[in-house]
């Protein structure tokens, strides 16, 4: 025989008993579940604006304070980069100058007994003129750009403009010698002395003979800084203009 249960449904216990409660307690749950999750995100939502907030008010704070700090150290601050500036000006000034002493010390010892000079200027740069050099370096001294010297004078003969070409190489700092005229003399003058410049008609005539060779020379020194004109080191320095003998 089939057997037959004869409890009542509402009775029966075990997995045929039927639910009781339907599916609105589970809505319920998770309707609670879903508004905890949103509690909490709020408040935590809400902790991270209060501590951002607050790192911002002490963010203000401190800038407030080095602000504050930075006007009060202006002045220094100030001070100190016009004390660099001028450090910078002063070294500037210092690198570009020009030791012409010592040049002119080691022209006077290279300078050959067959040479003698009528005129010498000295100019740091090719932007200055010097009064009374006459043009002795013409083009030349134009394509020199930094300080220079222009030489004119007289030699016995063209073999001895040569050898003073050579020596004035020997200079510290120069870089090279250029030779704007050397020409010998045309008519010979008996009654002059070779060893040295005669007084002519002209006063400065050192061609007394006509195997006397004139020369005009430019020497240049492209290496050494070239001065800023305005600021006093790019003045012209005319070192010498008669010159009695090749000593």
């Amino acid at each position: 025989m089939r057997p037959v249960n004869l409890i009542p449904p509402e009775e029966r216990r075990g997995d045929q008993a039927p639910l009781r409660t339907g599916p609105a307690v589970y809505i319920l749950v998770g309707a609670l579940v879903a508004v905890l999750a949103g509690v909490t995100v709020l408040v935590l939502t809400g902790n991270q604006v209060s501590e951002r907030e607050s790192e911002l008010a002490k963010v203000e704070r401190e800038d407030a304070a080095a602000s504050a700090k930075a006007e009060r150290l202006a002045a220094y601050t100030s001070f100190r980069n016009m004390s660099e500036q001028r450090v910078a000006t002063v070294q500037s000034l210092a690198d570009s100058r020009f030791d012409w002493e010592r040049v002119m010390r080691e022209l006077a010892l290279v300078l050959p007994g067959d040479v003698w000079l009528v005129s010498l200027s000295a100019s740091a740069s090719a932007d200055v003129s010097v009064e009374g050099a006459g043009g002795a370096g013409g083009n030349l001294r134009a394509a020199v750009a930094g300080p220079a010297l222009e030489l004119s004078g007289c030699a016995a003969g063209q073999e001895s403009v040569a050898g003073f070409v050579t020596v004035l190489k020997d200079i510290e700092g120069v870089t090279r010698v250029g030779v704007q005229s050397s020409e010998l003399g045309e008519e010979e003058d008996a009654g002059a002395a070779v060893d040295g410049p005669a007084t002519s008609s002209g006063g400065e005539d050192c061609q007394t003979r006509d195997f006397i060779a004139r020369f005009e020379l430019v020497v240049a020194f492209d290496a050494a800084p070239v001065p800023a004109l305005g600021s006093g080191e790019g003045e012209a320095a005319p070192v010498a203009t008669e010159s009695e003998g090749g000593e």
